[in-house]
């Protein structure tokens, strides 16, 4: 698998909590719900609280004419509920802080935001993202960059196996530099009974 063949669609069943699908995202569609998620208060960390749709209808059109990008919209119970992006650390900024290996695929996740939360979905949308990662795009390796300062991402990339390795500073952000191995998703808490 290369990103140059990146899955259409995944589907991913729950033990506990049943469906998750995964699509691409339709710019022209999906702009105006992906923008009432990212200006939300829960997604400062994506650094677009003052977007407009325009601006988030551009930084998708982007997206999708990216070959080493790709944005996903996420289904739970076929109702769109979170958003992924994927992309190729190689052709991104990480080149320039650390040594990307063959097999390396970056990711971004972002719940929406919900007034009567389900226990566990968040979990569970990251084993959905994960297997996405491993199944659809063949990683050997998953690297994330979040926020030094965004603590509930760093708990929910240690429930799936992830290994901070340092501290980088990138451009609009100081970032904790993350790694998560085939092997360290199959032994995570993520993989357990209880995921």
């Amino acid at each position: 698998m290369t990103f140059a063949t990146a899955p259409a669609t995944f589907y991913h069943l729950h033990p506990n909590l049943g469906d998750f699908g995964l699509r691409p995202v339709d710019p022209p569609t999906d702009s105006p719900l992906i923008h009432e998620w990212v200006t939300h208060p829960k997604a400062r960390y994506w650094m677009m609280q003052d977007a407009a749709v325009a601006d988030v209808l551009a930084e998708h059109e982007s997206i999708q004419d990216d070959p080493y990008h790709f944005a996903y919209m996420g289904l739970y119970h076929y109702r769109a509920r979170f958003l992924v992006e994927v992309y190729d650390p190689a052709h991104s900024e990480l080149a320039s802080v650390y040594d990307p290996q063959e097999g390396d695929v970056g990711m971004h996740v972002l719940t929406a935001p919900t007034e009567k939360p389900i226990p566990g979905f968040t979990r569970g949308v990251m084993t959905a993202v994960m297997h996405l990662l491993f199944e659809g795009f063949r990683a050997e390796r998953v690297v994330v960059e979040p926020d030094s300062g965004n603590e509930a991402i760093h708990r929910l990339n240690e429930f799936a196996g992830f290994h901070p390795e340092r501290t980088v500073a990138l451009k609009d952000k100081e970032a904790l530099l993350s790694f998560c191995t085939r092997m360290d998703f199959e032994r995570s808490e993520a993989r357990g009974v209880n995921a």
